[in-house]
């Protein structure tokens, strides 16, 4: 455990002397080319203030602070900023959600005509016996047995 937590904390402080550096050089916000005008750079900025408040707050059991240990799984993102390739990829993925919310909405309404289909084929069919599931296969049956008509829990009765 300490040498996870010395890691730890000579990651963050790397991390937070490259932000400061790149800072220094790029400067904020007011040029063109400047630190924050760069989503990827404001990404990396986020990760290292909430890692640096985590390992401010490392000592403190707090529920609010189990969310920021949480954000440590969003640190191999850094590498995807330092990868050219691997940030066109993303660039590229996230301008593809428009069409593949269309797509999503063309697959809901292909599966909601089946489960229409389906409910009236199907509705009202799926029933068992609970003393005798093969032995009774009518209601009037299972009746007449002692048992009771129960319905599956995967039915056709509705869409969900």
């Amino acid at each position: 455990m300490v040498i996870s937590a010395n890691v730890d904390t000579f990651l963050t402080l790397s991390f937070l002397i490259e932000m400061l550096t790149k800072l220094v050089s790029l400067g904020l916000i007011m040029d063109n080319g400047s630190y924050l005008r760069d989503t990827w750079n404001c990404m990396d900025c986020f990760i290292v203030h909430t890692s640096m408040l985590d390992l401010i707050l490392s000592n403190v059991n707090l529920p609010f602070i189990k969310i920021l240990r949480l954000l440590r799984t969003l640190r191999p993102l850094r590498v995807i900023s330092h990868n050219v390739e691997m940030r066109l990829i993303v660039n590229s993925l996230f301008e593809s959600f428009g069409a593949l919310f269309n797509v999503v909405i063309v697959v809901f309404a292909v599966w909601l005509m089946f489960a229409i289909f389906a409910i009236n084929i199907f509705a009202g069919k799926f029933f068992y016996c609970d003393i005798g599931t093969y032995t009774y296969s009518s209601k009037f049956d299972c009746n007449n047995a002692g048992g009771s008509w129960v319905r599956y829990n995967q039915n056709f009765d509705d869409i969900f």
